[in-house]
């Protein structure tokens, strides 16, 4: 599914860890990888010589790891420059960081981050680099709510990053607790939670098992929020995906969007998953 990822690199670290991430999924796909590194105007010689090394050290980690590799330098303006090679390449997958904006300021208000989820016609992985060490990913969460577009390539998504980094993974569903008229909200006890799950979530659930990856089901209920952050902290998990989609995501300009506040709060790395536009 995964032929051909681009990651985009520039000056800071937590691109080199998004990076990192692309050369997982580009070994365990077997697909070819593109670091690529837009630079734009006035940009000074430090920064570039800073960027030039991330990418140089980037290509011997990939080489190394057998996967077939290119690296450029490219001037322009970021996302035109990067929705140019997605389409020239064919690129079925394109890793980026967030930067400091995207944290600070609402996910969709003028960011990079967002011109590329709502532009890039390929898949789309944005991830928030918490922890800027070395990855050790043994235990990824996926929060699922409802149902689940692009279902085959989301579960194909975690599966190539379980496999690439020899994880396990949490399906965990968040469901809304039931009113009751007299007794206020009504939450099942975990005997009873199983009947709760959804029909998606299990199907999910079969994909990853196919493919091998040892994985499990956990359904709660309250904030979603809060119930994810808590979850992640507390089963220390490495990192936490949750799926997007350019619909639900441009919604968020007017009422505000989980996502946003995950992204903010994430007590691991997160990567927010989009999936090839239009499909």
């Amino acid at each position: 599914m995964f032929k051909k990822i681009l990651a985009a690199v520039n000056e800071f670290v937590n691109s080199e860890v998004a990076a990192q991430y692309a050369i997982t999924v580009a070994k365990s796909s077997r697909a070819k990888l593109f670091l690529v590194f837009v630079a734009e105007k006035n940009i000074s010689r430090d920064i570039l010589q800073r960027t030039e090394s991330s990418l140089e050290r980037l290509f011997i980690e990939a080489r190394n790891n057998g996967i077939e590799v290119e690296s450029a330098v490219e001037s322009g303006e970021p996302v035109e420059k990067i929705n140019e090679i997605v389409k020239e390449h064919n690129i079925d997958l394109v890793f980026a960081a967030t930067r400091r904006e995207d944290v600070t300021k609402r996910f969709f208000i003028k960011t990079i981050s967002r011109q590329l989820i709502l532009k890039l016609p390929c898949s789309v992985a944005i991830v928030r680099a918490v922890k800027m060490g070395g990855i050790h990913l043994k235990h990824i969460l996926v929060p699922l709510r409802g149902r689940i577009t692009n279902l085959e390539e989301r579960s194909h998504f975690i599966a190539k990053l379980a496999e690439g980094f020899d994880s396990r993974v949490t399906l965990f569903h968040l469901h809304k607790p039931i009113s009751g008229f007299f007794h206020g909200e009504i939450h099942f006890k975990p005997v009873h939670r199983d009947k709760h799950i959804p029909h998606d979530m299990e199907v999910f659930f079969d994909h990853l098992n196919k493919d091998k990856i040892p994985v499990e089901k956990k359904i709660e209920y309250g904030g979603i929020v809060r119930s994810i952050t808590a979850e992640a902290a507390f089963r220390k998990n490495d990192l936490i995906v949750m799926g997007a989609s350019g619909k639900s995501l441009m919604s968020s300009l007017v009422k505000g969007n989980p996502v946003e506040a995950v992204l903010r709060e994430t007590p691991c790395n997160l990567i927010i998953f989009r999936p090839r536009r239009g499909k």
